[in-house]
Formats: C-alpha cells, sequence, structure tokens
C-alpha cells in the first residue's frame, strides 16, 4: 500500500521555506486561514493567463503583502498599473473586507519551462483547445528536458480523449529522486475544465540535489546554509 506524500510539504522547511509567513492568535487563525485560501483560489482563476507559479502572502497588523511569480507579468501589470490596482481593491473589497490594506508584488520567474505548475498549466491549455494529450505530454517533456532538468513526470487522468472510461496515463524521462529529502523537486496540479468532465494534470519537475535552503520568492536567490545543532 503506497503512502503519497506532497513533495514540497515533505521538504519544508528543510529544502523550501514556508510560503505563508504570518502568526495569527488562536481566535484569529481561522479567519486569517479563509482569507489566505480565498485569495489564492481568487488569483490562480483571475490570473490564469499569466500562467502563475507560485503566491507568497506576508501578514502584518496593518497590511497583507501578496507577491506573486508569474511567467508573463506584463499581463497581471496592464496598462500603468491598472491591472494591479484592480487586483488589490477587488481584495480588499470582496475578500478582506476592508479591515486590512493590501500590497501587490509582481515577480517573472526566470525558467517557465522548469516551474511544474507552468508546465501543467499549459498542458490545460493545449488539452483544453482539444490537442491529443499524448502529444501534448512529449512535447512537456521535451521543453522541460531542454531547459536543463535532470527528470521530468506527468500523469494525466480523466476521460482523456472523451472515452467513457476514465484512465491514467504517465510518461516520464529522466531521473526522478523523490525519497531523498535534499531533491529539489517541483510539484503542480492543474485541472483541465473540456465538455465531457475534469482532467486532472500532474508534473514532478527534478532539478538537483541542494544541501542548503532555497527560496523562490527572494529577488537575488541565494542558497542559505542550514542550521544544524550539535547534538552532544
Amino acid at each position: 500500500m503506497g503512502h503519497k506524500v506532497h513533495p514540497k510539504i515533505y521538504r519544508t522547511p528543510l529544502v523550501f521555506p514556508w510560503d505563508s509567513r504570518w502568526f495569527a492568535k488562536k481566535e484569529q487563525l481561522p479567519e486569517f486561514l479563509e482569507q489566505e485560501v480565498k485569495i489564492q483560489a481568487y488569483l490562480f482563476k483571475k490570473l490564469k493567463e499569466a500562467n502563475l507559479d507560485a503566491i507568497s502572502i506576508e501578514r502584518t497588523p496593518k497590511d497583507v503583502t501578496i507577491t506573486i511569480l508569474a511567467a508573463k507579468p506584463g499581463v497581471i501589470i496592464g496598462r500603468s498599473g491598472e491591472g494591479l490596482e484592480v487586483l488589490r481593491k477587488e481584495i480588499e473589497k470582496n475578500i478582506l473586507q476592508f479591515k486590512t490594506k493590501v500590497k501587490l508584488n509582481i515577480q517573472a520567474v526566470k525558467q517557465p519551462a522548469k516551474s511544474a505548475r507552468i508546465v501543467a498549466q499549459n498542458i490545460a491549455n493545449e488539452i483544453e483547445k482539444r490537442s491529443h494529450f499524448r502529444r501534448v505530454m512529449k512535447n512537456s517533456i521535451e521543453k522541460v528536458m531542454a531547459a536543463g532538468a535532470q527528470g521530468v513526470k506527468i500523469t494525466l487522468s480523466g476521460r482523456l480523449n472523451g472515452v467513457d472510461i476514465a484512465r491514467t496515463e504517465t510518461l516520464s524521462s529522466g531521473k526522478m529522486s523523490l525519497i531523498t529529502m535534499r531533491s529539489i523537486v517541483d510539484y503542480g496540479f492543474v485541472e483541465a475544465q473540456i465538455i465531457y468532465g475534469k482532467i486532472g494534470i500532474k508534473v514532478w519537475v527534478y532539478s538537483r540535489e541542494a544541501f542548503c535552503q532555497r527560496d523562490k520568492f527572494e529577488k537575488n536567490p541565494e542558497e542559505k546554509k542550514i542550521i544544524r545543532r550539535k547534538v552532544n
């Protein structure tokens, strides 16, 4: 019997830091957690065309800072920053209910081809255009390996090509080290909505091994040394 563990939470905080960085009292925790879930769901749906990689939320007593990693930041910013202003007002009004102010930071993804979620989103877009799923999977694997990744695995589940019985198809290439904790494994999950139902898309991208902590939200990412306590 297999025990599946999310590749990122398995390596947090050893290799990856927490994306959500805030502290709440016991009575505030349900409200803050609900707001964070709604913010992430709203942004991933609203900014689908921008190919989001990840969202980081930081809280202070007076404001909420949202950092968005996107392959197409220009789609979010818009002309003269109009897109950012619209997003900020909608989040403050509909989710936070004007209790706190919102600050938005947009960062570009340096290597979109090595981002698992962006790869999954691109596959979903192609499938929604009725492209053949196996050809799309092979093309995506070739792009990821050409970008310098050491391994990639893609799994699609659902009524592929519109057949009556749902099934699962998996293609992989290179090395995929899911057990080693120091492996940098990016994971993404996206659902493609088509006329005969949803198709789940899972992508794993293995870059390399790391002996230090890495934060993708830093503008100049540098590996941070992991502090280990000496055992007497």
